[in-house]
């Protein structure tokens, strides 16, 4: 049998000329000039907001003092006496994004083996589009919506909730990331070989046990991801709670109590009257950094989870 190196292009009709293979390989090279150039910019960006977020945050700390910002349970830099204590609007913002994943998590999760496992494709292709379409609807809708829908139906059955909580948000926030952890689930549940599903119905297994014994252990890594990209996407969420929360810091862990977020106090400063270089207005990016820092925890916790689970196919 003759050896296909050996099949010169004249052998079977096609040349190459020299012209190409030159255009080719400049095209090669500016792509991966470009590429690279791409990639040193995202990292520049995020060098560029860690030193903007560090270096304002320094000049805040300067004048307080840091274990009253970590230890602190009363946020009022505006106030006459002001006070700095993270507290207030880290407990807000871990109270509603905890209601949020405590939503989209399960049903998340639940669709996305729907769609994996049990749904035909003409379905699949049909709701995976239109769940999606939830990215695309402004927060400011969301925010509106759990205000003036969600708040007044959980008052029907919650007589004493006020008009601003931390849980109509928490809720509505749930269903508006409820694309991250299904579709991404989803992504990952797909990507396990059906020789493994295959081998569960050879031993006896249901689709369910299936799903719940094989594909989901063999697609935690993904799975993981997903939680985590969710998890981050409702930290740093802003209009929504900017409306539907309240704006009061208050430190409490109490869904029923209107409260404000890392985020909805950034926004609220950055927008108000403080004066610029105050005391006040430097503390929004000492905020602004605590919320860097839970991000980036979040980011390192599914990066070890995927490390630590992560298989191969």
């Amino acid at each position: 049998m003759a050896d296909p190196n050996s099949v010169r292009p004249e052998s079977s009709g096609l040349q190459v000329s020299a012209h190409f293979l030159r255009r080719r390989e400049i095209v090669n090279q500016v792509a991966r000039y470009v590429l690279m150039v791409a990639a040193a910019v995202s990292v520049l960006v995020t060098v560029g907001i860690v030193y903007v977020l560090l270096s304002e945050a320094l000049v805040f700390f300067e004048e307080v003092s840091v274990w009253e910002f970590v230890s602190g349970t009363s946020w009022t830099p505006m106030f006459s006496v002001p006070t700095f204590g993270i507290w207030p609007l880290l407990s807000g913002t871990l109270v509603v994004s905890g209601i949020a994943l405590g939503v989209s998590i399960p049903f998340g999760l639940t669709l996305a083996v729907y769609l994996s496992e049990y749904a035909p494709d003409k379905v699949r292709e049909s709701v995976k589009p239109i769940l999606e379409l939830l990215e695309g609807v402004p927060t400011v809708v969301y925010g509106y919506f759990a205000l003036f829908l969600v708040t007044p139906l959980l008052q029907v059955f919650l007589p004493s909730l006020p008009g601003f909580n931390m849980l109509s948000p928490g809720l509505v926030m749930g269903i508006m990331i409820l694309p991250y952890t299904t579709s991404l689930s989803e992504d990952a549940m797909r990507a396990v070989p059906n020789s493994m599903r295959e081998g569960a119905y050879a031993l006896g297994y249901s689709r369910f046990h299936t799903a719940v014994k094989v594909v989901i252990p063999a697609a935690i890594s993904g799975i993981t991801a997903a939680f985590i990209l969710a998890m981050s996407r409702a930290v740093g969420e802003t209009m929504v709670v900017a409306i539907a929360a309240g704006q009061m810091p208050n430190f409490t862990f109490n869904p029923m109590e209107g409260a404000a977020t890392i985020t909805t106090f950034i926004v609220q400063v950055s927008m108000g009257d403080v004066s610029h270089g105050s005391i006040a207005y430097m503390s929004i990016f000492a905020a602004g950094l605590v919320l860097f820092l839970l991000t980036l925890i979040f980011n390192l916790i599914g990066f070890f989870l995927r490390k630590r689970y992560r298989q191969a196919y």
